[in-house]
């Protein structure tokens, strides 16, 4: 059973993963490996912090910027030391027209893996693609959450499986989960 903190923002964020014809695009993911199903041309991943965004972009072997046309990062975004750095880095491994799609925790426990450091809005999201470089007509966010959901995320062991007695009700002005995807410009 899935995480309760991700079911919708999974759903949603396959819908629109969808819409951007994933089998003719490239992809990497920063530590995950959740969109290694979803059917992509080729697919990457890689694992923070041993490939840590905020240094610059990922190379090969010999040094050669790492090129994609979308870049995937489920859950990491809140463990990086320098957010604004390591997200302009990824404007810069993507190919022209390339896409971006981040999800972070809004109100979850205090995880350190290694940090913990940030939390974002969709809101939020909007304005740190923005100000990264990504054309803000592209972007689309949103967030998920009620206080069902936040109480559940008190509960130990964490994080909580879902069960069929789960309102999945969103209640937007208690965010549990953020996502958001914007392109590079062309």
């Amino acid at each position: 059973m899935a995480s309760l903190n991700r079911i919708v923002m999974q759903k949603t964020s396959r819908d629109w993963l969808r819409d951007l014809r994933p089998k003719t695009l490239d992809a990497a993911e920063i530590s995950g490996a959740w969109g290694k199903g979803i059917g992509f041309k080729s697919y990457q991943s890689f694992t923070y912090p041993d490939h840590d965004p905020c240094t610059g972009p990922f190379a090969d072997a010999q040094g050669k910027a790492l090129k994609f046309d979308i870049i995937l990062a489920n859950q990491v975004w809140e463990h990086i030391d320098r957010p604004y750095a390591a997200t302009r880095n990824v404007l810069k491994m993507l190919r022209r027209g390339g896409w971006f799609w981040v999800a972070v925790p809004f109100f979850l426990p205090y995880h350190a893996a290694p940090n913990d450091c940030s939390r974002w809005s969709a809101r939020g999201l909007t304005n740190l693609l923005i100000e990264t470089g990504f054309d803000a007509a592209s972007i689309r966010a949103a967030q998920w959450g009620n206080r069902a959901a936040a109480l559940r995320n008190l509960e130990t062991p964490w994080p909580p499986e879902a069960t069929t007695a789960d309102d999945l009700t969103n209640d937007p002005d208690f965010p549990v989960v953020a996502w958001a995807i914007g392109q590079k410009p062309a």
